[in-house]
């Protein structure tokens, strides 16, 4: 078997064996690290299914399942920010598989070679600046900021972006995104897992404000209608 018709891809098993040696979640997926195999800096961290698995493995490059839009991707297909196959590898307990791979390009989207491109102090000092103690301006400004950044994308349609792709599909595309997260918001919750539903509440927001776009209703409405709901009458 070759990869990207340059190298042949080492894999100890079959990509059946290999698929029977993961241990996939209830949902059908393992999360996948993204290594260079050159620097052994480590690029990005996604999630594939079995049919990932395979067309990565027949492909010789990486192609993942996004949990938010809930289809198959192939990495750099439209920025042309590939990642060519070097090895395929899994962990002791099977539930976590390793890529190593040639990037050509920069693995985050916002243009860096690594998503993981943060740190802890930078975290710590972003924190102490912005104050999340502080007041709701400070608080909520993300909120703006993707308010915005969801307008821009809206009015220019850039090709590739994830938020282009649901305003082409519509109002009941959107609807439907809605609804799932919603969904998944509330099974988070059931199962008693803060982390997930910290994430799928965050996925539900961005759906929301999407929806907002699409019918032309500003975020400052919704906040003007919760405040109007909980005015308190002034006592004498």
């Amino acid at each position: 078997m070759t990869v990207g018709n340059e190298q042949p891809l080492q894999l100890s098993l079959s990509v059946e064996g290999l698929e029977q040696a993961v241990k996939w979640d209830a949902s059908g997926l393992v999360p996948a690290i993204v290594q260079d195999a050159g620097s052994k800096d480590v690029l990005m961290l996604a999630y594939m299914n079995r049919e990932s698995l395979r067309k990565s493995v027949e492909t010789g490059l990486t192609w993942f399942w996004s949990r938010s839009r809930a289809e198959l991707w192939n990495k750099g297909a439209t920025s042309g920010n590939t990642q060519r196959i070097t090895a395929l590898k899994y962990d002791c307990d099977g539930d976590t598989l390793l890529v190593e791979v040639i990037a050509n390009g920069p693995a985050c989207h916002t243009g860096e070679p690594t998503c993981f491109y943060r740190t802890a102090a930078e975290a710590e000092i972003a924190a102490a600046s912005t104050g999340l103690n502080g007041g709701a301006e400070d608080r909520f400004k993300v909120l703006a900021e993707l308010e915005q950044l969801i307008a821009e994308r809206y009015a220019e349609r850039p090709e590739g972006a994830y938020t282009t792709y649901l305003f082409e599909k519509g109002l009941d595309k959107i609807l439907k995104k809605v609804g799932e997260e919603t969904a998944e918001s509330i099974i988070a919750a059931k199962n008693g897992d803060n982390d997930e539903l910290r994430y799928e509440v965050s996925d539900l927001i961005y759906h929301l404000l999407v929806l907002l776009r699409e019918r032309n209703l500003p975020l400052d409405d919704i906040m003007q209608e919760l405040e109007r709901r909980h005015e308190r009458p002034r006592r004498d």
